[in-house]
């Protein structure tokens, strides 16, 4: 056993373990009066260990003392900073913000108001001074008057851009703090400054309060720590009094035992570098030799790295060496700090099996981390190919060198797979760019040896340790599988990406850079990062699926193209959002009178719930412009509707309500020039004139479809012949970046920069001013007016008398000879004796005919009457009850709309 140096040698064994009663008369021999006044005395002069901790506790007391003093008073200080700086700012603003500031910087006599109002308010506050000055630092009020007018002694430059300034500045008046806030007009702009201030002399005064108690605290301590320091000192005599040699020598074999029984080496090594001790553990770990003892540490067969540790006496924590085949973990410190010997003491503890399964959590906890960013960071779009690419982002480098997504067509077009086909290469990631595996893109059909189509077939992974022992997977492409066994690509795994019952496609993993091959572990992770994927590209491919049958169906309630019609000009954009498929519309409707009907509506949301309610309203206003409604009228009719919707499909389990639909109507009349424009919460149309003046028409706004209880109103527009009308959704000119009046402001733009431009070039105009995918629909007309000039209208008054109906026929017949219109003269001749035969007979005075001749011939007649006729099937025995049948039989089309005034009965023919 190694003894420790200088220990006594052991006694002959006593017949009892315990320690020998001190009973020595000549420690009996002391008087206990001399005893406590000796343990007084060496208490105050510090030659024992209780006069050493006495010592120790006044020096810390003092500190105590010096230290809360120091501290009392910086705090005071600081708090009395704080606390003028708060008092200051708060008169500060006060005053700036008060009514009437403002006002009176602006008076021809700034100082006549504000000097008493300072004054006021600084006996008020017990601040030292509330100056106001002008923008240029001159003073309007002054504690001492003599003071007005001149420079404000302070920083006011940030003040006068709009901030508060605060200082500590030594005046004459002492130290002080002063706080310089701007005054601000109705307008915000900066129009003078007020500051406050006081001195740190009027603030606080706790400090004098405070350092009685803390030093009548310090002498109360030094009184405890005296009388603690003696029974500390008597206790300790007591305790150890009659401790000889032998009761010693048994406390160090404990010391002794205890070194050599715990399970970490110490070594002791002098200050000349040699070992003093080494315990059990200590030889174990580092096999050192049975004479190591009293040798230097170089002579002991340690590796130069260790044994210069140890030769060294450096300090050193938890530092790891390899001593032969153990990891050692090596802690030193000197021995000579607090005055011992020079040396040093180590301690080692080997590491090996802890490090070992330190590398195996930090393993695990790598692969827990990828599998958190798998969830994380996998299906942060729903698009399939962005979600492939971050599934093989994801892998590289972390778990493979490289990774490829095969996915079957079917699924990147959002359909179900059909197994048999062949994969497309979807995504590719790798640790470089340059391998000879198939690119991204690439369609692949592999064959069935390969471990792919094994994978595909069965459903399971399939891990290949040795590619270049695998002829099955040699078989796919043999120049190809040559150049990735050359780039030095050597083992694989390939999950098929399931998702439920289906196989999506397949994940290949690859291994170049580490030479071990894939192991289990390694699989059962592939499988689980594979899995969590697959769940994001299924997402992906429904989403897909879903968007397309909206897209399909938004498309298919969309006008595919315009009616044709001489009235306007027409061209047309829509943009889809970038959120997928919305509720906007738009259509173009030739009503009766060569009129035109332009139609602009929005449903607030986006997928397939607006595209149908689109379609409905869409449908709706088809069939009410059949009527030829008046804009308000047809917007009331409109609003009805979707109140109606409302109201049954909110009865309806889960129904979704018509919220937020938009709509504007308008009617523009080629012969008048006039523009009828009613709209419902929807956005004003834009006017440019031929000159290329840009106006917004002040078109009276009704609520929103379905909200009832208001009636709409409609504006009337005079437009000269080649004006645009432009009409849109608030997708063009609102998104979440710009409100409406941003838009508007670029649209007007946008159209000013073309006064000659035709519609199509006025829309590629104002779309270049969007995002390529803007955040919502954008639908757009712009329409050109034309005229239809007088030498294509005529029209006559009949007065109520049959007799007149032989003159019109006959103003009629010469007036399509004039247009080159013969072929169409008897059969206009019989449409307009029924229609104004029945108005003498049934309407009312006056009455008057109309022809037009635009794409169609147009004849119309007119009365103050509002009783419409009806077609009826005569009997074989009636007498009359044929003339409208004859008329619906002549023309291609005939009806009847009213006006303010009557109706007007219409009849369209084809011209030859």
């Amino acid at each position: 056993m190694v003894r420790l140096p200088g220990r006594s040698a052991p006694r002959p064994p006593r017949t009892s373990g315990h320690p020998r009663a001190p009973h020595s008369p000549r420690r009996r021999a002391h008087d206990p009066g001399d005893s406590r006044s000796g343990v007084l005395r060496s208490a105050v002069t510090g030659r024992s260990v209780a006069g050493q901790v006495f010592l120790l506790h006044v020096v810390i007391v003092l500190l105590l003392v010096v230290s809360a003093v120091v501290a009392q008073v910086l705090q005071v200080r600081h708090d009395t900073d704080v606390e003028a700086g708060n008092r200051s700012l708060a008169v500060a603003q006060t005053f700036a913000n008060a009514p009437g500031t403002a006002e009176a910087l602006r008076s021809p006599d700034p100082t006549a108001v504000l000097q008493p109002r300072a004054e006021a308010v600084r006996v008020a506050t017990g601040v030292d001074f509330v100056v106001v000055m002008d923008t240029q630092g001159v003073r309007y009020t002054h504690p001492k008057t003599d003071r007005i007018g001149k420079k404000f002694v302070g920083t006011i430059a940030p003040a006068l851009a709009g901030r508060t300034v605060t200082e500590h500045i030594t005046g004459t008046i002492g130290p002080l703090v002063q706080v310089v806030v701007p005054v601000r007009d109705p307008g915000g702009k900066v129009v003078g400054l007020v500051s406050a201030g006081i001195t740190t002399a009027h603030v606080g005064g706790t400090a004098d309060q405070q350092l009685p108690l803390l030093l009548a605290a310090a002498a109360a301590a030094l009184a405890l720590a005296t009388a603690g320091t003696a029974l500390v000192s008597r206790r300790l005599l007591r305790q150890t009094h009659g401790l000889g040699p032998y009761e010693m020598t048994r406390m160090y074999e404990h010391h002794d035992a205890v070194l050599h029984a715990v399970r970490e080496g110490v070594l002791i090594v002098g200050g000349d570098g040699r070992l003093l001790l080494a315990n059990d553990e200590a030889q174990r770990l580092l096999d050192l030799p049975a004479d190591a003892e009293r040798r230097h540490v170089l002579e002991l067969g340690l590796d130069d790295e260790t044994a210069g540790l140890l030769a060294s006496g450096r300090v050193a924590t938890d530092e790891v060496h390899l001593v032969k085949d153990r990891l050692l973990a090596i802690n030193q410190r000197p021995t000579d700090l607090r005055g011992g010997p020079a040396g040093s003491v180590t301690t080692l503890r080997d590491s090996t099996e802890l490090r070992a399964l330190s590398g195996r959590a930090e393993v695990a906890r790598e692969r827990l981390d990828m599998l958190y960013d798998a969830g994380v960071g996998i299906g942060t779009s729903l698009d399939v190919t962005r979600t492939a690419e971050e599934l093989a982002s994801l892998a590289v480098p972390r778990f493979a060198d490289f990774a490829t997504v095969d996915l079957f067509d079917a699924v990147l077009g959002g359909e179900e797979p059909r197994p048999g086909t062949a994969l497309r290469r979807t995504a590719c990631a790798g640790v470089r760019e340059d391998a000879p595996l198939y690119p991204a893109g690439a369609r692949i059909r592999f064959v069935p040896t390969s471990p792919q189509a094994r994978a595909l077939t069965t459903g399971q992974s399939v891990v290949v340790e040795r590619l270049r022992e695998a002829p099955g997977w040699r078989a796919q492409d043999l120049e190809r599988t040559d150049q990735v066994l050359d780039y030095g690509i050597h083992s694989l795994i390939t999950v098929p990406l399931r998702a439920g019952s289906l196989v999506l496609g397949l994940v290949n993993f690859w291994r170049a850079e580490k030479p071990q091959p894939f192991d289990a572990e390694e699989v059962s992770l592939a499988e689980e990062l594979v899995t969590r994927a697959a769940v994001s590209i299924d997402n992906a491919r429904r989403y897909t699926r879903e968007h397309s049958m909206a897209v399909t169906l938004q498309r298919s309630l969309l006008p595919r193209s315009l009616p044709e019609q001489g009235a306007l000009e027409i061209a047309y954009r829509y943009l889809p959002a970038q959120a997928g498929v919305g509720g906007d519309w738009f259509d173009v409707l030739p009503l009766s009178g060569a009129r035109v009907a332009l139609v602009v509506g929005d449903v607030v949301g986006h997928g397939l719930h607006a595209a149908a309610t689109m379609g409905r309203l869409r449908t709706a206003v088809h069939n009410f412009s059949a009527l030829d409604l008046p804009p308000d009228e047809l917007l009331g009719l409109l609003d009805e509707l979707v109140g109606r919707l409302d109201q049954d499909e909110t009865g309806a389990a889960g129904g979704a309500v018509v919220t937020g639909a938009t709509c504007l109507y308008a009617i523009y009349d080629p012969v008048s020039r006039r523009c009828t424009v009613a709209r419902a919460g929807h956005p004003p149309p834009a006017l440019v004139r031929p000159d290329g003046a840009v106006e917004f028409p002040d078109v009276p706004v009704g609520p929103p479809l379905g909200l009832g209880g208001l009636p709409f109103e409609t504006a009337e527009l005079e437009l000269a012949e080649g004006s645009r009308l432009v009409l849109y959704t608030d997708g063009l000119v609102e998104d979440r970046e710009r409100d409406i009046d941003e838009g508007l402001a670029l649209l007007g733009d946008a159209l000013r920069r073309g006064p000659d431009a035709s519609p199509e070039e006025t829309c590629r105009a104002v779309l270049d001013r969007l995002p390529a995918r803007p955040s919502d629909d954008v639908a757009l007309i712009v329409a050109r007016t034309r005229v239809l000039g007088g030498d294509r209208v005529a029209q006559w008054q009949v007065p109520s008398d049959p007799a007149a109906v032989a003159k019109v026929r006959s103003s009629v017949t010469r007036r399509l000879a004039d247009w080159g219109l013969e072929e169409l003269a008897f059969t206009t001749e019989l449409i307009l004796s029924e229609l104004v035969t029945n108005a003498i007979r049934y309407g009312r005075g006056p009455i008057g005919v109309r022809l037009l001749r635009d794409r169609t011939l147009i004849c119309e007649v007119s009365d103050r009457s509002t009783t419409s006729p009806h077609l009826r099937y005569a009997a074989s025995t009636d007498e009359g009850g044929r003339g409208l049948f004859l008329v619906a039989q002549l023309a291609e089309r005939w009806g009847t709309r009213y006006t303010p005034h009557g109706k007007v009965i219409w009849a369209e023919q084809p011209l030859p």
